[in-house]
């Protein structure tokens, strides 16, 4: 069974292939991101996440255009090695950052035409009691709650259709 990655999984990754030096490819990477995640991730695994998606097809454009480093001493080396995975590392987060806001104007053209005010978008969250043994959310209700009748569906069900929910 294939590992679902976690967050910071997905932050390793990303950040191996911004620093990845020679021909990337899926299988390379799936190869190289063993170690670092503790078993060998699919190619599809990979490609499912947008973030490493993102990073690599960034990555496979860059080394079309053809950057090569350059002789340096090793400090130089070291230097310009972080600096073009800043450099990076800072295109791709770009990148992300045109795609959000992309998301969000979508968002709020979707709001306004669904009648959902600017006052209702900005209401603050409710505040969480996590001393209070009462449970405010529809999914921590009692049991007893679930015995009552459900409701005729707009599918139109008959009474004699109509379940009982079990505790």
């Amino acid at each position: 069974m294939a590992k679902h990655l976690t967050s910071k999984d997905i932050d390793i990754l990303v950040s191996l292939i911004d620093t990845w030096e020679g021909k990337l490819g899926w299988e390379a990477l799936c190869d190289a991101a063993a170690p670092l995640v503790g078993v060998r991730p699919t190619r599809q695994t990979l490609n499912s996440h947008a973030q490493i998606k993102a990073a690599f097809g960034h990555k496979k454009k860059q080394q079309k255009t053809g950057f090569v480093s350059t002789k340096r001493p090793p400090s130089l080396s070291i230097a310009e090695q972080r600096i073009k995975r800043l450099e990076n590392e800072n295109d791709r987060l770009k990148a992300e950052n045109a795609s959000l806001l992309e998301r969000f104007l979508k968002w709020q053209y979707n709001a306004y035409k669904h009648g959902v005010s600017k006052e209702k978008l900005d209401a603050e969250l409710p505040a969480i009691d996590r001393d209070s043994s009462e449970r405010s959310w529809p999914w921590q209700t009692d049991s007893r709650s679930l015995n009552k009748t459900l409701p005729p569906s707009s599918a139109g069900l008959h009474r004699s259709r109509q379940k009982t929910v079990q505790p």
